[in-house]
């Protein structure tokens, strides 16, 4: 009779075997074969150099494994005495060389196709930030007088973020970054969890577009994997990259931030959408005059007077967006690097400060004057200047965008 031990090692074995297909059916072990015809390329380069190495180390392990079972000792064979073979020597030197040279050559071609950025039809600087992107169109098709420029921030609600930490068991009930639910009613993950942005890159296909990749801040990394085109942003640098997505395959292609770039590292995804000519030319358009008419409206805000419930609502939306992921959605930070802002000198403390933190950072917290408008930035201040029982002790608890724009 088996023993227990080896029953469940058989019992495991069948489970696998019956599941494995399901399971394989969700892996991914090659290279995705991509969209475009330069990603298309590169993996069949992949596939090309993968096969050459499968059949090196057959040729090489087979005359290994047969050299020592046909000449092993309890076969009676006795081992050569030399010191050096020249012919041998010579071989394993010039056969590798070949083979480098043979490998070399296609792949030289390939980097410099990939890197030829000449011709193209449109030109998109992107910059990095922690943590997000900001896309500034620069010329289309000769045109200079593009005024185009938008920040891509991540659009997964931060309830969805903290419920996979809470279910782990990482944090104990009661943990800061646990108590802003404390019924524990987080809601499910959404299809593209952690790969949802406020505002895509969009690109027209069929034409070669051409960006400029930089940073502001540390180093970041900008990859689609549907594209085979992944660069590093560094700061103090201009990378360039190119794609052109064929005219037949419109749609959405996702990617992330590839490089360690701080806490929020996750949570920098990178979404290109690829219309067609026609659709992109309407919507470059009509997002030039939207930018036109959000200008005027936070223009003309500066003058307007709201009130605190008004600059609260919007505040906490903005909060929640923008500043929780360091600070937590109910204030308490992370302390050392992101303190909390409960009851804090930060918070409570001269107002002038607070704006002035607030627009041109401090730390590890970058600036928002030029990303938020000073509506919401005033809108921001009020709410943090409120909530979670704080009293400012200079007894402003209401700053209007004026205060922030001066």
């Amino acid at each position: 009779m088996q023993s227990l031990p080896k029953r469940c090692l058989w019992a495991g074995l069948g489970l696998l075997a019956v599941t494995s297909q399901t399971a394989l059916a969700a892996w991914q072990l090659d290279m995705t074969p991509g969209v475009t015809d330069i990603s298309q390329e590169v993996f069949a380069l992949h596939r090309t150099m993968l096969w050459w190495c499968v059949a090196i180390g057959v040729v090489v392990f087979g005359a290994m494994f047969y050299s020592m079972i046909k000449h092993r000792k309890s076969k009676g064979q006795q081992a050569a005495h030399f010191h050096e073979s020249t012919t041998v020597e010579i071989v394993w030197t010039v056969a590798p060389f070949l083979i480098l040279i043979l490998m070399a050559v296609p792949a030289t071609k390939l980097l410099i196709k990939m890197s030829d950025t000449s011709d193209s039809a449109l030109t998109v600087k992107i910059t990095g930030s922690q943590w997000k992107w900001h896309y500034e169109y620069l010329d289309y098709q000769g045109n200079t007088d593009i005024s185009l420029a938008y920040f891509s921030v991540l659009s997964t609600p931060r309830d969805q973020i903290e419920r996979p930490a809470r279910a782990s068991g990482l944090f104990p009930k009661g943990a800061a970054q646990d108590r802003y639910r404390e019924d524990g009613n987080y809601p499910e993950a959404g299809e593209h969890y952690n790969m949802e942005v406020d505002k895509p890159l969009v690109i027209p296909t069929g034409r070669k577009v051409r960006f400029l990749i930089t940073s502001d801040d540390v180093i970041h990394a900008w990859w689609v994997p549907d594209f085979a085109i992944k660069k590093d942003a560094i700061p103090g640098f201009i990378n360039e990259l190119w794609v052109n997505v064929p005219a037949d395959k419109p749609g959405i292609y996702r990617g992330f931030c590839a490089e360690l770039c701080g806490k929020d590292h996750a949570f920098m995804p990178v979404v290109v959408e690829a219309k067609t000519e026609a659709e992109f030319e309407q919507w470059l358009a009509d997002a030039q005059e939207q930018q036109k008419q959000e200008e005027l409206a936070a223009a003309s805000s500066i003058d307007k007077t709201f009130s605190k419930d008004e600059l609260m609502a919007e505040g906490e939306k903005a909060y929640l967006a923008r500043c929780s992921a360091c600070h937590q959605p109910n204030g308490q930070g992370l302390p050392p690097t992101f303190p909390s802002l409960v009851g804090s000198p930060f918070t409570v403390g001269d107002v002038a400060n607070h704006i002035d933190i607030v627009k041109k950072g401090k730390n590890a917290m970058p600036g928002f004057a030029a990303v938020l408008t000073p509506k919401e930035m005033a809108a921001i201040i009020t709410y943090e200047r409120n909530a979670w029982g704080n009293v400012p002790a200079d007894g402003v608890d209401v700053v209007q965008p004026r205060d922030v724009a001066n």
